[in-house]
């Protein structure tokens, strides 16, 4: 697949999406919207990749949402009769969040490398992704509430999930900038490398390492997280119950336990496309 805003290679297991407008620093336009929860989804379908890496080209990580998507709006969004016109909005807005919500969907961890600036919608997206990291020169920042909105997409709800709620909400009613030092010593991004070129490097390595774990194994952790955070400890061990007793079968332990008497690195089987062939007609 060709995408106009960002490219997709594959390394090994590891897919890697590199955002790539860096004349524009890499801002949210119209394409990409569409683009991008389409090529999560494709990632994630074939089973072939085990864990994406997502970083970005030039100065800054992304600047967020494009102007041209504020600046030339669909004309019909303000006009009309104001019940359908509210009920035409919170549509447009669900459809946005689902393109970062996405992330967390999917099978598969969410590695993102960021340098430079992470603005606005740049924010959302980075708070949906598994892990953060950053160069010594990133910065975040809730740029929404400057421009005189309140930010939409999901950084309101995620973030005060990842650092401390005072934080979260001081980032939130000022917009002022977020360090690296100061993402790194609240808890938002995981480490911090002095460059762009060290960075990616350092990602690509651990999300290499994710893709040599047993992926039926990844993604029960994936998903087991993601439902703890939005529920009780008793229903998350509730789950965790019912998960293992219909996923939990013993051959990749044997095939583990086989590698490391043999010496050699395990090969597990990789998860199932998601979409079976006989519903392959359908899609056309």
């Amino acid at each position: 697949m060709e995408f106009s805003t960002f490219t997709i290679e594959m390394e090994g297991a590891v897919a890697h999406l590199k955002l790539n407008r860096p004349q524009v620093s890499n801002a949210m336009n119209r394409a990409f919207w569409r683009e991008f929860p389409a090529a999560i989804k494709a990632i994630d379908e074939t089973g072939e990749a085990r864990a994406l890496v997502i970083s970005s080209t030039g100065k800054h990580f992304s600047a967020g949402m494009d102007l041209e998507v504020f600046t030339q709006p669909d004309p019909d969004m303000f006009q009309g009769e104001p019940g359908r016109r509210g009920e035409a909005m919170r549509r447009l807005v669900l459809q946005l969040q689902q393109c970062f919500m996405v992330m967390e969907q999917i099978r598969i961890p969410v590695l993102t490398a960021i340098q430079g600036g992470c603005i606005g919608g740049a924010l959302d997206l980075v708070c949906a992704s598994d892990s953060r990291y950053c160069t010594e020169d990133a910065y975040f920042t809730v740029k929404e509430t400057e421009l005189g909105m309140t930010a939409d997409l999901g950084t309101l709800q995620r973030l005060p999930q990842l650092i401390p709620q005072g934080l979260a909400r001081e980032l939130a009613y000022t917009a002022r900038k977020m360090s690296a030092d100061e993402a790194l010593n609240s808890g938002l991004v995981n480490r911090v490398f002095p460059d762009i070129n060290v960075m990616i490097e350092e990602v690509m390595a651990i999300a290499q390492q994710i893709a040599k774990q047993s992926p039926l194994a990844v993604t029960g952790c994936k998903e087991m997280m993601n439902y703890a955070r939005d529920h009780s400890v008793s229903d998350s061990l509730n789950y965790m119950a019912t998960w293992q007793s219909g996923m939990f079968q013993p051959t990749d332990m044997v095939q583990t336990f086989t590698a490391k008497m043999s010496g050699k690195p395990p090969e597990y089987e990789a998860l199932r496309a998601k979409v079976p062939a006989m519903l392959e007609p359908l899609k056309k």
